[in-house]
């Protein structure tokens, strides 16, 4: 999220509050009739959609994506969908659900979340249905293993809401909205770096992140100025939330949990910070949802950096051998080495060719990352070639142009 400062740069109808709710058509847009058509299905064409806030963006940016070079072909842009700066697949990629970052839908002080239907032949979305998230200025949405269930982080609102998938993959109104309370962490970050003016919003609590573990029993909250993950059980059947034993995790003071990433053995947590920029790595017990800290918190800076710079996006490969995160300031992606016992070594540091970098997607063979700059910053996203050996990523010379990315998901059709 932003810093008071950032939001000053917005126009007042844009800030966070998002009072002006945008009016759009709901139309796919051609960018551009010279843009060759969508492949069809079964084809391998791989299609990477990119969410936007709509003060730039306009909406949700659909790409081809070249798997010999990582390019990306830009097709057409969803409009009609306000703010849509989190996506999130279901299982089956049928459907594909947004959070719209607004805190008036329908005249309230909540968000809300949009459903969308994915053609199977040519990757066009078509909405659905727009439900709301419950609280004010979702950030964030991820979907249940099972795809019956989708989660919403109201980083506004302070809260988690579970919202049920219907049969045709639209949305019901929410079955539960677990609101965080508990002591607020301090204003400044205990093991931030030396000069840092990294301040979020350590005022309320602030839910940046609700995601089910890979049984989907359990579901992990990070909130920011608690400075805790908590844990849940998800009742399958009922859509409802209890506190798990222990109930979280508490990060250092002031350090404001961001996003986390399952190791793929499901028996390990990795969380980013925004504040402090370090990776909290955490064991994890699917049997009973208990997360206990490993003993190893690693700073995503290198020796010595001075300054201030926020922690944002962060992804493990499939294999878990390597784990990648995102300063914003400092401008970079960290890469670690994923050791079998989980502990990450060997950090090292490449450039993102952007400002501000805020989240990163890698396509689905593993080929190519690819790093959205927004909160009205740099307005591109970049691409990486990613070494599947040693996990190192070399920059192909490629920017596209998006306004305000923040999120980035694939589909192969």
């Amino acid at each position: 999220m932003e810093t008071k400062g950032e939001q000053s740069l917005r126009s007042p109808s844009l800030a966070f509050s998002r009072r002006g709710f945008l009016t759009a058509s709901t139309t796919l847009a051609a960018v551009g009739a010279q843009i060759p058509a969508l492949a069809q299905s079964g084809s391998g064409q791989i299609i990477a959609y990119i969410g936007a806030y709509t003060d730039r963006g306009k909406g949700i940016h659909m790409f081809n994506v070249n798997p010999t070079d990582g390019t990306l072909t830009p097709t057409k842009i969803l409009t009609g969908i306000v703010n849509p700066s989190a996506l999130a697949f279901a299982p089956n990629k049928k459907f594909l659900y947004a959070v719209n970052e607004i805190s008036n839908y329908n005249g309230t002080t909540n968000g809300s979340v949009t459903s969308m239907s994915v053609d199977s032949a040519t990757g066009d979305l078509r909405i659905l249905n727009t439900v709301s998230s419950e609280g004010g200025g979702p950030a964030h949405v991820t979907v249940d293993p099972s795809g019956k269930w989708v989660f919403a982080a109201n980083y506004g609102g302070g809260s988690a809401t579970v919202l049920p998938v219907m049969p045709d993959g639209s949305l019901g109104a929410a079955t539960d909205v677990k609101k965080i309370s508990g002591p607020i962490g301090p204003r400044n970050a205990v093991d931030a770096p030396p000069g840092s003016f990294a301040v979020s919003a350590h005022d309320v609590p602030h839910v940046h992140m609700a995601e089910a573990d890979p049984g989907g029993n359990y579901v992990l909250v990070a909130e920011l100025a608690t400075d805790r993950i908590y844990v849940y059980s998800l009742d399958k059947q009922r859509g409802t939330l209890t506190p798990a034993n222990p109930p979280f995790v508490q990060g250092s003071p002031g350090s404001g949990p961001r996003h986390f990433v399952f190791h793929p053995n499901g028996r390990l947590v990795y969380a980013i910070t925004e504040e402090s920029s370090t990776i909290l790595v955490m064991d994890y017990d699917p049997s009973s949802g208990k997360l206990t800290y490993k003993g190893q918190t690693v700073s995503t800076l290198p020796p010595g950096f001075a300054g201030t710079t926020f922690g944002s996006g962060i992804y493990i490969s499939p294999d878990g051998n390597f784990l990648h995160a995102l300063n914003r300031n400092f401008d970079s992606v960290v890469t670690f080495d994923v050791n079998p016992d989980g502990w990450l070594l060997n950090p090292r540091w490449t450039w993102t060719r952007g400002s501000y970098p805020r989240e990163l997607g890698v396509e689905p063979n593993g080929n190519f990352m690819y790093i959205a700059h927004g909160q009205n910053r740099s307005d591109n996203v970049t691409s990486f070639r990613i070494d599947k050996t040693t996990g190192n990523l070399t920059f192909t010379n490629q920017w596209v142009p998006v306004g305000n990315p923040s999120s980035i998901v694939f589909l192969t059709l």
